[in-house]
């Protein structure tokens, strides 16, 4: 099932379509048919920590879905494990008899303790692969792959940070490295104007369990402090300067003016939590915000929401507008890496330019003035969202290991 990445996106945004000099054709490249071994591969999966996110998911349905007749997985988070309460992905990395080790390293000094017990790990497990997902995994799970003696590492780089300090020390500490695996076209390209090999670079979608978010029962959001009756616009993500809250947030007054019955619902845990809830309480809009803080169960909250919004100043491909998307809800976002990708054609009627906060606004406003609107961009989200299936997501995961 090939992806639809020919949007042009000249057309709807300041980002070149297609990107060039990329090896980005991996979810559309013909594959040969699986390799039979007579024993699985051993696979390693390293990931700075296991708390729920979008990246960590992606590791755990990786780890729960590989064909166990093919691949043996053993996971590696860098950090300790996850406080009471935020359990989920290792209960279900536990329930699926996946071995999960946790090094303890929560500092940024930590680092060389970080590879030498990773790669003490390593040599125990003596995998043929090592996949590495996020910034600092990516940096300690390539060397200590290499220190170890593993034949082939990859790493996952799933946002386009724009901190060139990063980049440049990402890109050093993983030159060697056998592919990078992007989850976007924008994050290719990203990359290879940042320096990574170009014929490194493959594309892999984030994927959604589309079977979690058909006949989903709306949630009563009275438990979250939203008023009965009222209308809600959903965010779903950290509180990050990433996501563009910070400025977000001054359109807020304009577009509750525009949309009495509206509240906006904050899903999602960060830094800028005490900043924004002490802005809106200065605007006089505080009573229509209400922060939720991390949430367990997100597909009912999607389902009983009119849309979601999500202003990001850069992003990979965020989790959240796939979610929505598959819950067949209309979605008002910046064209930040990878959002255009999941929207397709979509995209020219529920994106605006990165940091263009007024069009934003106006265009929530038109989405959740217009129901009919709304819903007719629902269903083609949710017709749109089966290209993105978790199945055919690891499915390129376990074609990429045996093309290496």
């Amino acid at each position: 099932m090939p992806l639809e990445t020919n949007v042009a996106l000249s057309s709807i945004g300041k980002r070149p379509w297609p990107p060039s000099g990329c090896n980005v054709a991996l979810a559309n490249m013909e594959s040969p048919p699986p390799i039979k071994h007579a024993s699985p591969s051993r696979l390693a999966l390293v990931i700075t920590e296991l708390e729920p996110g979008g990246a960590e998911r992606c590791l755990v349905e990786l780890a729960t879905r590989l064909d166990r007749a093919r691949f043996s997985p053993v996971v590696y988070s860098l950090g300790p494990p996850p406080a009471a309460g935020k359990r989920v992905l290792i209960d279900r990395l536990a329930e699926a008899q996946v071995s999960t080790h946790y090094l303890g390293c929560t500092r940024p000094w930590e680092y060389l303790a970080a590879v030498w017990r990773l790669t003490r790990m390593l040599r125990d497990q003596q995998p043929q692969i090592v996949q590495t997902f996020l910034y600092h995994a990516n940096i300690a799970g390539a060397r200590a792959g290499r220190a170890a003696g593993v034949p082939h590492v990859v790493t996952g780089i799933r946002v386009a940070d724009p901190r060139w300090w990063r980049t440049a020390l990402e890109r050093t500490a993983t030159a060697l490295a056998d592919r990078f695996v992007c989850v976007s076209q924008g994050v290719a390209e990203f990359c290879r104007q940042r320096g990574f090999s170009a014929d490194k670079l493959v594309v892999i979608p984030n994927g959604v369990e589309l079977s979690a978010f058909r006949d989903v029962q709306a949630a009563n959001l009275e438990a979250l402090g939203v008023p009965e009756g009222r209308r809600v616009i959903l965010y779903v993500g950290r509180l990050d300067k990433q996501k563009g809250l910070d400025r977000f947030f001054r359109e807020l007054p304009a577009a509750f003016h525009e949309l009495p019955d509206h509240d906006l619902l904050i899903i999602g845990e960060g830094r800028l939590r005490s900043d924004l809830s002490r802005y809106v309480q200065e605007q006089g809009v505080g009573s229509r915000v209400h922060f939720a803080g991390w949430q367990p169960d997100v597909p009912p909250l999607i389902s009983a929401a009119d849309l979601l919004v999500l202003p990001s100043r850069w992003e990979g491909m965020p989790n959240a507008v796939l979610e929505a998307m598959a819950a067949g809800k209309p979605v008002v976002a910046t064209q930040a890496e990878g959002t255009v990708e999941l929207l397709g054609l979509g995209a020219m009627e529920q994106t605006v330019a990165v940091e263009d906060w007024q069009n934003l606004r106006r265009l929530i406003v038109a989405v959740a003035k217009n129901q009919e609107l709304a819903k007719e961009l629902g269903v083609r989200n949710r017709a749109r969202a089966q290209q993105f299936s978790i199945e055919f997501v690891i499915d390129r995961y376990q074609r990429l290991y045996e093309s290496l």
